[in-house]
């Protein structure tokens, strides 16, 4: 089996919804096996969650946008993952990311390259989303790809949107199709 982990915070509920569906696209390959790391409001995981990482295949890093940037509670997260980086305990695993904000664009590719640096500090294998992007007139938001994410998938949950109703159908497929993706990557490498 290969194993994904996706790692991510979540701080109303929106980021969370999109790392269902990531896991659920990444869960519905074949031989894939999904764990998921929520990190917490103090910017924790789980005790032996970075030792669980280091047995992984593949790590898919989420965190909403928040000015610019990820929470800093995924910041911490990446701070700690020093430890792992001395022993290069992640190198040639697969990485991908996601991020939610409630702008349509909100700096989400900020965060999109915080991920990517953080995976190429880690001497990871970066999948993008592989999705051409819905951008013509008759496209929306329950369009795969609306937002037009390449290196990773981005979500839009309006300000005043409960988790209910944000991110919306369109995001949540291009979240799904990035676990896929990935998973099916990490199913080729390791068979």
């Amino acid at each position: 089996m290969a194993k994904i982990a996706i790692v991510y915070f979540s701080g109303y509920g929106h980021t969370a919804k999109q790392a269902e569906a990531v896991q659920k696209g990444a869960a519905g390959v074949a031989g894939a096996e999904v764990t998921v790391f929520r990190i917490d409001e103090q910017g924790d995981l789980p005790e032996g969650a970075l030792e669980t990482l280091g047995a992984q295949d593949a790590i898919i890093y989420g965190s909403p946008t928040y000015m610019g940037g990820p929470a800093w509670q995924f910041k911490k997260f990446a701070d700690a993952s020093s430890k792992p980086w001395f022993s290069s305990a992640w190198k040639d695993k697969i990485a991908a990311g996601f991020t939610n904000s409630a702008s349509v664009n909100g700096d989400k590719f900020s965060t999109i390259t915080y991920f990517f640096t953080l995976s190429q500090q880690h001497g990871q294998i970066w999948i993008g989303t592989g999705l051409l992007p819905s951008n013509k007139k008759e496209d929306g938001p329950s369009n795969v790809n609306w937002t037009a994410g390449s290196a990773g998938a981005l979500a839009i949950s309006p300000s005043d949107a409960s988790p209910d109703e944000a991110p919306r159908s369109g995001d949540l497929e291009t979240a799904r199709l990035l676990g896929e993706r990935v998973a099916k990557f990490a199913v080729k490498l390791k068979g």
